[in-house]
């Protein structure tokens, strides 16, 4: 008989003689805790009704109707109902079957030195392809938040109507989707390095990130700063670059590690509330994400069709100040994140059932 055995948010220790509750001793009789000990040890199977009456009531002459009180005061004590049961199940005419899930103090302390020691090393092909799948997943994930970002402030922003509109509109949502996919793509590489690692993979997780975010976002900032001084003589003095993609990439990273073995909501929520997060603490430190790199564009550009400067009546702003700026960047970060952790997540999942034997 082991030790300690674990329930929902009940512990029994048979040794003690205590059934607890978040710590709180549940009070019940002798005899009703030893039919409790007998349940919980036999999880799953069926005790029969003379069973019962014979290892706890040992001879003592009863009727049934003590077994049912019995039965009645442990389920009241767990908090248990006859006609929806979570922990004890009644097998009519024959006994009673104790159903939830239970887990033993030596199963506790497997798990943990299973925890301590270092994970397999994967071999060279598996990790070559969960590496490549990661940064195909974060191209995906990344383009399709480029896209929605770039339709949402070509919509709000763009002047004037008829088809000049409708093609700024077009080649913005194409810039932004193409931006987005090289920068998805990048955390997605240094995220998926952490395959490779024997121990530690959150963190190595969170620095690929980093350093995927860092290097695009520096790429990307160069790479625009030439183009535009090169197609107009001059370019905006600030843009997006690598402290912003550093910041994106590292709640990436650390929101990977946190919405593995979660459910596809829970990751969604992870990535947009860390990314979110990461782009308005950005934009406060004196950083740009894509609507402050917009906005130093139209102001660079007055004959520009973009005109973001109503967005800020949204934030109580009479231009697109720093705290639009600021909570747009928020926005943006939240809706790359979510769709960028929610890509990586799913793609992990699909290699490890890939990878797992028949």
């Amino acid at each position: 008989m082991a030790s300690v055995y674990s329930f929902g948010p009940f512990v029994l220790e048979p040794a003690n003689r205590r059934l607890s509750l978040n710590g709180r001793s549940v009070e019940l009789s002798g005899r009703y805790l030893d039919a409790l000990v007998l349940l919980v040890v036999e999880e799953g199977r069926l005790v029969t009704k003379a069973r019962l009456l014979d290892e706890v009531w040992k001879g003592v002459p009863v009727t049934e109707e003590a077994l049912t009180q019995c039965v009645r005061s442990l389920r009241k004590a767990l908090g248990d109902e006859a006609g929806r049961p979570r922990f004890i199940e009644t097998v009519p005419r024959h006994g009673y079957r104790f159903i939830a899930p239970v887990t033993t103090a030596e199963d506790l302390a497997g798990q943990r030195n299973a925890a301590l020691e270092p994970g397999p090393r994967p071999g060279r092909s598996q990790g070559l392809a969960l590496f490549v799948g990661m940064g195909r997943a974060g191209l995906i994930g990344g383009g399709a938040a480029g896209l929605v970002g770039g339709l949402a402030y070509g919509l709000a922003g763009i002047a004037d109507g008829g088809g000049g509109a409708l093609s700024s509109l077009v080649v913005l949502a194409a810039l932004t989707a193409v931006i987005g996919m090289i920068g998805g793509a990048s955390v997605g590489f240094g995220v998926g390095a952490a395959a490779f690692a024997t121990r530690h993979r959150g963190a190595w997780q969170a620095l690929g990130g980093a350093c995927g975010g860092a290097l695009v976002g520096g790429l990307v900032r160069l790479a625009g700063l030439d183009a535009f001084t090169l197609l107009f003589g001059s370019a905006p003095t600030t843009m997006t670059g690598a402290g912003e993609g550093l910041a994106l990439g590292v709640a990436i990273g650390v929101g990977v590690w946190i919405a593995q073995a979660r459910r596809r909501g829970a990751a969604l929520i992870a990535g947009a509330l860390l990314t979110g997060g990461a782009g308005a603490s950005a934009v406060l430190l004196g950083g740009r994400l894509l609507g402050g790199s917009l906005a130093a564009l139209e102001a660079q550009f007055p004959g520009a069709r973009l005109e973001l400067g109503h967005l800020g009546a949204l934030f109580g702003e009479a231009t697109f100040g720093p705290v639009s700026q600021a909570a747009t960047a928020g926005l943006e970060g939240a809706l790359f994140g979510a769709a960028m952790v929610l890509a990586l997540c799913l793609e992990l999942r699909r290699h490890a059932v890939g990878a797992s034997p028949p």
